[in-house]
């Protein structure tokens, strides 16, 4: 198991979140092996023994996508086991996942959105010109959180209006910022330099000058947008990179621009903004359409 690790972390350069949700995953996995049937090797587990750990998982009534991300973990370690020779056959061809129900996005309502970020005084200090990069940035590119507390100082190009993004895989892209964001990035470098000087480093920083990290802003996030939303799914730093995706959706922006500018592998991920756009459709026809 640590050598499927070890792929994931070197090879095919998994974030840490997902390499502790699969560590978790196949330590349950490898508790349950023993429990149930005294066997310490995972390799030796078999067709049914993988599956009576699938149905007992669903009889903890775990959610769906818990579970299939249980067995997609699975499914990648027999694989891994297979190609490197360790088993002769794989022994989840013929395991199924639970069937899930499909979950539109939760995305921010693009008026309350615009309301906020054009109306509220952050402040012209330290903390209040970071507090708004957090958002219009999150907003303005549609990066992932992981992709915002990862950008450099010298990734940002003012004169190009670009900014540099490692995403999954540690693939870059180059992703335009508009004009707003730019004065925004303007004030909020003039001010890090004055309060800590040099500009090396994370563009990002907390109050006490050290690098942005996850939680921060999980917090600032949901500060600022539960004053336009009560949702808790809106509160997200994801719903943000929603709405971005949605609102240039809605503007009449093609697919496969979306798909770039998110960073996404194949337009199947992208494709989801699709329904959420038919279903704002289908809501103005309603309300507006005579014979409706």
């Amino acid at each position: 198991m640590q050598a499927f690790l070890d792929f994931l972390r070197f090879e095919r350069r998994y974030s840490p979140h997902t390499l502790v949700s699969y560590q978790t995953d196949l330590g349950q996995f490898a508790a349950y092996l023993k429990s149930a049937y005294e066997l310490d090797d995972a390799t030796q587990a078999t067709h049914p023994l993988i599956r009576g750990w699938v149905v007992e998982l669903m009889q903890e009534n775990l959610d769906p996508r818990t579970v299939n991300r249980k067995v997609a973990c699975l499914r990648s370690y027999y694989k891994f086991l297979l190609r490197t020779g360790a088993i002769a056959s794989n022994p989840m061809l013929r395991i199924t996942a639970p069937k899930m129900a499909k979950k539109l996005p939760e995305f921010v309502p693009e008026e309350a959105l615009n309301g906020l970020l054009n109306s509220f005084e952050f402040g012209d200090d330290f903390a209040g010109l970071r507090d708004q990069l957090v958002l219009e940035m999150l907003y303005g590119t549609g990066i992932r959180l992981s992709e915002l507390i990862g950008i450099h100082a010298h990734d940002v190009s003012l004169g190009a209006a670009t900014v540099r993004v490692t995403g999954k895989g540690n693939k870059q892209r180059l992703v335009p910022l508009n004009p707003t964001l730019l004065r925004v990035i303007e004030a909020y470098q003039a001010s890090r330099a004055q309060e800590f000087g040099a500009a090396a480093g994370p563009l990002l920083l907390t109050d006490k000058g050290e690098a942005m990290y996850e939680k921060f802003v999980y917090r600032t996030v949901q500060r600022y947008l539960s004053q336009i939303t009560t949702s808790k799914a809106q509160q997200h730093p994801h719903a943000l990179r929603h709405a971005f995706a949605t609102h240039l959706l809605g503007k009449g922006a093609d697919l496969n621009s979306i798909k770039e500018l998110l960073g996404h592998a194949s337009l199947a991920a992208t494709q989801v903004y699709t329904h959420l756009s038919v279903d704002r459709l289908k809501s103005v026809f309603q309300q507006a359409h005579p014979r409706a």
